[in-house]
């Protein structure tokens, strides 16, 4: 079962009408009870950092998300800013991050951005997938929506797979273990993003 928490920081709606649209059983998640049966979790996030850390620490839900991703090894998908508070910490708040993955979110040097749109990196843009499984059947070079402007600089290489380039060249998805996030927005993605969700939800 997909299971989507809900804790206030997220377009819930679009990844529902997409698990829909694949008849891929799917739930979400505001109370602990609902988390129980999850075989696979998402965690969208929107908004800064801090705002994003502290409502995942109020909404009750965080203990026990913890426990099925590090202890029962259930596979979880960090999205935007859900993929960002993996990381230790971020230049753009106080508040600690999960530590899931190694790692801290920095914000872009805007010196180093040619383009006239400089921060936020804002729309299509194409990534390097060097992971199999989570983007099974998608051509390296496919195109994907972003919208941010702070990347999570990775301590060990190992945990990249898959990159963009902004200026400077960033992991844009990331992996340790059953762990996953994407920078970018698959649920705006068209058939990519599509594709990109159906393979989580097929994860051994």
């Amino acid at each position: 079962m997909i299971t989507i928490i809900d804790y206030g920081c997220g377009n819930i709606r679009a990844f529902l009408n997409v698990f829909y649209r694949l008849n891929i059983p799917v739930v979400v998640a505001s109370q602990k009870q609902q988390i129980e049966n999850a075989s696979r979790i998402i965690l969208l996030g929107v908004g800064s950092f801090d705002f994003v850390m502290q409502s995942f620490n109020r909404s009750g839900l965080r203990d026990l998300v913890e426990k099925k991703v590090m202890e029962e090894k259930v596979p979880v998908l960090g999205i935007c800013a859900g993929m960002q508070i993996l990381a230790n910490s971020s230049e753009e708040g106080k508040e600690k991050g999960l530590s899931w993955i190694d790692g801290t979110v920095r914000h872009f040097d805007v010196s180093q951005i040619p383009h006239v749109t400089k921060v936020p990196h804002m729309g299509w843009n194409e990534i390097t997938p060097n992971d199999t499984m989570l983007f099974n059947g998608i051509k390296p070079g496919s195109r994907y929506y972003f919208v941010h402007s702070y990347y999570f600089d990775v301590n060990y290489y190992k945990n990249s797979i898959a990159k963009t380039n902004y200026g400077i060249e960033f992991s844009s998805a990331l992996k340790n273990n059953n762990i996953y996030g994407v920078q970018f927005h698959p649920e705006k993605s068209h058939g990519h993003g599509i594709q990109l969700l159906k393979n989580f939800s097929e994860l051994c």
